[in-house]
């Protein structure tokens, strides 16, 4: 292990050591909001085995500990199926930084989809049922809940991991979009801000917490900056107001003794007796597009099959066929 690595990539749990922070990059949300103890771990059942699967190269386990260091979004980049996501949940797995917060990009995604939603067409509803039963109405915070990027910019302790995947499948704005809020750590919900002279604190709904957060005066502003993996299969350019914000990592495609060491940590004895499948692979990925999952589904559905008769070579090309082919 390197000194200064916080993130050693080989997936044994750490505990979280706060590293020296660029004076630039240093923020004072508060106060600080407590993540629900029950949430510590992974939050679905597949995370956790994705996490300690992982296999993570010097360059990637370098790259990560620079972008903790300072303060700074990652962009992944990298063919499917090189385990752009699956890095950042064994980042959070190994720190102990609870569980990732994931905000799928589609081409309508706004910056908003990711800060918050608020329910306005619920909270009318529920006034006039109020004004007609002659009762109380709800707080405007039961309609709003933290999203995704909302939620990593609480101000917690240490620092949550936020993937924002598929980023290049955004509209052409939304990278622009993010500059604002990556560099201040920090957004506004307006519909609170503007109520603060007469509420200036609001409790809204946020994931993982065992209650919900309060805002003040309707400012978000973190304490820990989260550390966001952006993944991007290289589909676009970005602008370089961008780029100059992120630590870039170019994932190259796993070769056979990194394929080796992945498949025998998904599938243990059942990935040692692929050796045969990892040579077909490869040889497969030398004339198209395949990616690494494909080659863990045809070790297991032949190692599955292995004493019913099945035809191994055949069972392997039934899901080792070309992305770029119908």
């Amino acid at each position: 292990m390197t000194e200064w690595h916080l993130f050693t990539g080989d997936g044994s749990p750490k505990t979280w050591t706060e590293p020296p922070t660029p004076p630039w990059r240093r923020f004072a949300g508060g106060p600080l909001v407590e993540l629900d103890p029950d949430s510590a771990a992974d939050d679905r059942p597949g995370d956790l085995e994705r996490a300690v699967a992982y296999r993570a190269d010097p360059a990637e386990v370098d790259l990560v500990n620079a972008a903790v260091y300072l303060r700074r979004p990652i962009l992944v980049s990298g063919k499917p199926g090189t385990g752009k996501s699956t890095l950042a949940y064994a980042v959070a797995h190994e720190l102990g930084l609870g569980p990732v917060l994931r905000w799928p990009i589609t081409s309508r995604t706004t910056l908003q989809d990711g800060l918050y939603a608020y329910d306005a067409i619920g909270r009318l509803h529920d006034a006039n049922l109020a004004a007609h039963h002659q009762g109380p109405a709800s707080g405007i915070g039961r309609y709003i809940q933290l999203g995704p990027l909302g939620t990593a910019l609480l101000p917690y302790a240490n620092p949550r991991v936020l993937l924002i995947d598929e980023i290049d499948k955004s509209d052409i704005d939304l990278p622009n979009d993010l500059l604002n809020v990556f560099e201040e750590g920090e957004f506004s919900i307006p519909e609170l801000a503007r109520i603060a002279d007469v509420e200036a604190d609001v409790d809204v709904r946020v994931p993982y917490l065992a209650s919900p957060a309060r805002i003040h005066r309707g400012q978000v502003r973190c304490r820990a900056f989260p550390l966001v993996l952006m993944t991007s299969n290289g589909e676009r350019d970005f602008p370089p107001a961008f780029l100059r914000r992120c630590v870039r990592l170019d994932l190259a495609e796993p070769d056979g003794t990194r394929l080796a060491s992945i498949v025998e940590a998904h599938l243990g004895a059942d990935g040692a007796a692929g050796a045969d499948l990892i040579e077909r692979f490869l040889a497969a990925r030398s004339h198209g597009e395949l990616a690494t999952d494909q080659l863990l589904n045809a070790i297991f559905l032949t190692a599955s099959t292995a004493d019913l008769g099945g035809d191994r070579a055949a069972l392997a090309d039934l899901v080792l066929r070309h992305l770029s082919t119908r």
